[in-house]
This record gives C-alpha cells, sequence and structure tokens, in this order.
C-alpha cells in the first residue's frame, strides 16, 4: 500500500519523525514542521533520502503529485494544508493509520481510549500479560510511536495501544480485536468544536469491529453507554458502583464470583485508579492470565509518571507531579485524591475552557498559584471562589512561590488543568521542570 508513493507528512515531533523513518525506504517523502528540529533526528532522516522544510506556509508546497498526506495528531481538521489537501482529494490520515499496515494480520490488537485513564490502563495491561509471558509490545498515545515499534511486531503477538482523539480523527483502517473505553467526559473542544463530534471521534475505536471483537465498557458512564448502545461488539463491562462483569464489592475487586484483588492491596489508590484496574482485570481475563499474577502486577504497580506521581518531601511538604491532567476532569480527579490542604498549581496554554467544573472539589484548596496564558483567568476565577490565588510568571516561580506560603503537611500538587504548549514542548518536559525545581528547593533546603 505505501510504495513507490509521493507522501507529505504534516508535523514532524514524534509520530512525524517515526513514520518518516518507516516510510523513506520505498517512498518519497516531503516532511515540514514550522519549528527546527532535532539536529541528529533531521540528519538521520536526511541519509535517508527525506526532504525536511521548515515553514509556516506548508499549504504552498503541497500539490496534486501527493499520493497521500500524513497529519501529525495535534494538527486541526481546518489547517490550511488538510484543507487543501481535501479540495485536492489527497487522502489525509495519521501516522497509526500508517503502521497499522505494517503489522502482521494475526497480531492481536488491543486499543485503550477515553478521556482519562488510558495511560495507566495500557500499561498495566501490559505489564500482565508480560509477567504472564506472552509476546507483547506496548505503544501508540503514551510515548511510542506504533511505527517505531512495527519492526518488532511478529505473528500472533499482542499490541497493546493507547489511542487518543486526535489520533481516531484520521483513522480508517484500523481495526482493534479488544477495545476498551475507560470513560467519557467533555474534553478537547477547542479541537472538535463541540462534544457531538468528540464523542463520535472516541466512537471510531469500535470502527470495523465485529460481533467477535470485543469491548470493555464502563457501566456506570451514561454518556459511554448511551454511545456505545449499537457498536456489534461482544461486551465485558466494569463499575464502581453497580453490578459488573468486573466491580468493587467489600472492599475488593472481583471478576465475576472471583475475589481478584483487596483494595488495601493496592497502592495506586482513588475510584479511578480501580476502574483502570477493572479494565486491566478484563483483558488480562480475556487472554486467560492467571489470577496469581495479575494480583501481584497490581500489588506491584505504583502508577505512572506525571499522574498524580509522588515526588519527594521538604520539611513536611509532600510534593506531587500530575503534569498530565490537561482538562478539568483530570485535575478533579487529583483533588480526589488528597485531604490535606493542598496548594494548587495551574495554569498553561489558554484554550477559553471553563474553570467552574472544579468548584464543588475544591474545599481541601487553600491556595492556588497561577502562571502561563492562563493565570489571570485562574486567578479572577479562584478569587470568585473565595480562594486565595496568587499570580506567577512561570512554573519555576510558581514551585518557589508554593513552597514560601506553605505550612506543615501540605501537599503542593501541579494539576495544571491547561495543556503545556505556552511554555513547554509537552506535558512530560513540563512535569520534568517541575521535579528538576523540587530537586533545586531540596538541596536549598538539606
Amino acid at each position: 500500500m505505501f510504495e513507490n508513493k509521493k507522501i507529505f507528512i504534516l508535523g514532524m515531533a514524534r509520530s512525524g519523525y517515526s513514520v518518516a523513518k518507516l516510510l523513506a525506504q520505498t517512498n518519497t517523502i516531503l516532511i515540514t514542521d514550522m519549528k527546527d528540529q532535532d539536529k541528529e533526528q533531521v540528519e538521520e532522516l536526511k541519509k535517508l533520502g527525506v526532504n525536511l522544510i521548515i515553514t509556516d506556509k506548508p499549504e504552498e508546497l503541497l500539490d496534486d503529485t501527493f499520493d497521500c498526506v500524513v497529519k501529525n495528531p495535534g494538527i486541526r481538521k481546518d489547517h490550511k494544508c488538510v484543507v487543501k489537501a481535501k479540495k485536492l482529494k489527497i487522502p489525509v490520515i495519521n501516522e497509526v493509520e500508517v503502521a497499522y499496515h505494517f503489522i502482521p494480520k494475526e497480531t492481536k490488537i488491543v486499543g485503550v481510549t477515553g478521556s482519562n485513564g488510558k495511560t495507566t490502563t495500557v500499561t498495566l495491561i501490559y505489564e500482565i500479560l508480560k509477567s504472564a509471558n506472552l509476546n507483547v509490545h506496548l505503544g501508540g498515545n503514551i510515548g511510542f510511536p506504533l511505527s517505531s515499534i512495527v519492526k518488532d511486531i511478529k505473528k500472533d503477538d499482542i499490541l497493546v495501544i493507547e489511542i487518543s482523539d486526535h489520533q481516531l480523527v484520521d483513522m480508517y483502517d484500523f481495526k482493534t480485536d479488544v477495545s476498551v473505553f475507560t470513560n467519557l467526559v467533555q474534553a478537547h473542544l477547542d479541537f472538535h468544536d463541540s462534544y457531538a463530534i468528540y464523542k463520535k471521534t472516541k466512537k471510531k475505536i469500535f470502527n470495523n469491529n465485529t460481533s467477535s471483537d470485543l469491548a470493555i465498557l464502563n457501566k456506570s458512564d451514561k454518556d459511554l453507554m448511551d454511545l456505545t448502545k449499537n457498536i456489534k461488539n461482544k461486551r465485558l463491562y466494569f463499575s464502581s458502583k453497580e453490578l459488573a462483569d468486573c466491580r468493587i464489592e467489600d472492599f475488593s475487586i472481583y471478576y465475576q464470583e472471583e475475589n481478584i484483588i483487596s483494595l488495601d492491596d493496592v497502592r495506586i489508590k482513588g475510584i479511578h485508579n480501580y476502574e483502570n484496574i477493572m479494565c486491566a482485570i478484563l483483558v488480562a481475563k480475556h487472554f486467560k492470565v492467571d489470577n496469581s499474577i495479575i494480583r501481584q502486577e497490581i500489588k506491584d504497580f505504583a502508577g505512572i509518571e506525571h499522574r498524580i506521581e509522588y515526588v519527594a518531601k521538604i520539611k513536611t511538604r509532600e510534593f506531587y507531579n500530575d503534569s498530565k491532567s490537561t482538562n478539568i476532569e483530570s485535575t478533579i480527579t487529583a483533588l480526589k485524591s488528597f485531604k490535606n490542604n493542598v496548594i494548587l498549581l495551574m495554569g498553561g496554554l489558554d484554550r477559553n475552557h471553563s474553570f467552574e467544573g472544579l468548584n464543588d472539589y475544591l474545599s481541601g484548596v487553600r491556595n492556588i498559584i497561577s502562571y502561563g496564558e492562563t493565570k489571570d483567568r485562574i486567578k479572577t476565577w479562584a478569587t470568585k471562589q473565595k480562594i486565595d490565588a496568587t499570580v506567577v510568571d512561570d512554573l519555576e516561580e510558581a514551585v518557589k512561590t508554593a513552597y514560601n506560603i506553605s505550612e506543615e503537611k501540605d501537599v503542593i500538587l501541579l494539576s495544571p488543568a491547561c495543556a503545556s504548549w505556552d511554555q513547554f514542548r509537552d506535558f512530560e518536559e513540563r512535569g520534568n521542570a517541575f521535579k528538576g525545581y523540587i530537586e533545586e528547593l531540596k538541596k536549598e533546603n538539606e
């Protein structure tokens, strides 16, 4: 399918770089980006014959001689280059869709989507299946582009892949054998323009599924249940609130009539994490993994970097890195995880989203430090909620300010409720910077 083609890659980053390498051997590749890229990666692509052009007007380079456009997931559908491609009737797809065509047909694909909890869920699924000595691979939105690992995937292997709504937009042939849908809330409306479009996009996880494919669904999520009522899949349900195939009962997680693990033995706390665990259990049971392996991996699992990650304690103040929280729902989840007084660090890219959804979860928050593009809007909102708020320019200043005003046993929580792109390349860079600032504080207070 991808041989002797002329391919336009719109946006480099990880996915563009990886898909360019995958396609370069047998195709003519032009890749564009607005920003200068890593010199080593640029040189590597150049040696493969890839032509990289830095430009803020990529549409001027696109013409009807190209066979397809491979779009970075973060680029909107109304981008001038995307609009032009569609006028020229050039297919617009993404890196995952390309890589899918290089995977052996016998591969079992477990796709995980949802508004929250995807990364924790795919990571735990992967760890359990790996511990069961199954040939399993992990990739997708978790940070390992599918294009970068397809060469390692063999016939009858299992692929566990995190799939975001941004990726689903441009996926057509891609098909899962097991589709996990963690939950559904309003998110990324700046990208999709409406909740209805966002939901329709998320439903594409079930594209090309039949009655022989499995869907794992959150029974207590009304919007999700409404969205999936007509899918063809056979189904298994999980719930933290009601009777389901996997559920919480007597302070334990059950699969049907089997007691899998006591909640006392689970290291990652909170209902949201228990639901993520239930997803992983249902996938593991589908692949006939023994309960003892499932139980041990859950006991050992300490969570994911940048997701309510414990960082350090300085003079009784505990610091947590929740940089992955780029929307209101994720920050709500973080706030529900703490009982002590919280100093909340918020801010980042201004997508004109409201912070009102946090109003009912601020009882433990005694101060908010806001930074970045949204700093003034956050200050105005916090003041209306009668919470002390301090405005600073950047995250480094936010960390120092939070520590200076903190009291004994305070929790200093970075849970921005905003994307990172105003000051950082991605949420990982933001979270790592946060941890670096805390290391400097520790040295100053030794």
